[in-house]
């Protein structure tokens, strides 16, 4: 082998050495920055975990008379739990569980919107027998009391009709965003708080145009202003009170989904704490949801 050919190898084995070295190092960086991404997903379904446990404590305290239903709830409630602390205890590096563990939590969703969907429906039916057990006690009184009984008896057909035509907030769902309108986890990045929400279908309620009203109360009992300095009111139960955002949508009478912001003026921070949003239209509550900024 002359001298120029050992030259030649030399530059052949030191380019293909730094070619090995180059994609090292670029598998390195992407193997980096697929464990930072699903760090901060861990992190976001943590969150998911943390805030669905919060509403199952929610759900237990109230006045569930179903033995059944209650053993139900609360098992969900421990399945809940558990897979919280397996999440906890996942690797980031691990995103095959973590997908399955996305999927758990679609899962237990689904089966708490039913078990909510059955509570409602027993305490609606409660209400209703309790209500038919007072008039036919009352039956038996005099003529005249009967007569007011007939009228009061119509009257609750009248409320009983109007409850079945008002609109339901069937769910509501938070995220923190900051001035780039990115998310964040971040209380004092954040900028805005969106509302993404869904009413329920009511063929029974009167299509059209509608005034959908929000109230955002924070952890101190304090309503948001949402970057307004001005009050603004509107009415409900014979009175005036103000509200955060407001949003025109149009009804139709099947399931409707819609997006909505309450953006902080300029300098504000938002406090860490539990917060409610409470949905308001056609003059009634239509539904409220508890949300939790935690960092």
């Amino acid at each position: 082998m002359n001298k120029k050919s050992f030259w030649i190898i030399i530059v052949i084995l030191a380019l293909v050495i730094g070619g090995l070295a180059f994609m090292n190092l670029r598998q390195h960086q992407e193997m980096s920055e697929m464990v930072e991404q699903m760090t901060i997903e861990k992190e976001e379904l943590q969150e998911e975990y943390e805030e669905l446990a919060y509403q199952f404590d929610g759900y237990q305290q109230m006045d569930i008379r179903n033995d059944s239903l209650q053993d139900l709830l609360t098992r969900e409630q421990q399945r809940v739990q558990d897979l919280l602390e397996e999440l906890r205890q996942t690797k980031a590096s691990n995103a095959r569980r973590i997908a399955e563990l996305k999927k758990e939590l679609a899962t237990v969703r689904a089966i708490m919107k039913d078990y909510v969907r059955q509570i409602d429906s027993l305490n609606a039916t409660n209400q209703r027998l309790t209500v038919e057990n007072e008039q036919l006690a009352k039956n038996n009184e005099t003529l005249t009391q009967s007569n007011e009984q007939l009228t009061r008896s119509n009257e609750q057909l009248t409320e009983t009709v109007t409850r079945a035509s008002m609109l339901e907030m069937a769910t509501c769902t938070m995220t923190t965003l900051n001035k780039n309108d990115r998310k964040t986890r971040m209380a004092t990045h954040v900028s805005k708080l969106q509302f993404d929400y869904t009413i329920a279908k009511n063929i029974t309620c009167t299509p059209g145009l509608k005034q959908l009203y929000a109230r955002v109360i924070d952890p101190n009992g304090e309503m948001l202003s949402n970057n307004s300095t001005e009050e603004r009111l509107f009415a409900f139960e014979s009175s005036e009170i103000p509200y955060t955002m407001v949003q025109e949508i149009e009804y139709a009478g099947e399931a409707y989904s819609g997006t909505c912001y309450c953006t902080l003026a300029e300098n504000e921070t938002i406090e860490k704490g539990f917060y409610t949003i409470d949905f308001f239209c056609d003059g009634n509550l239509i539904g409220s949801f508890p949300f939790q900024i935690k960092k």
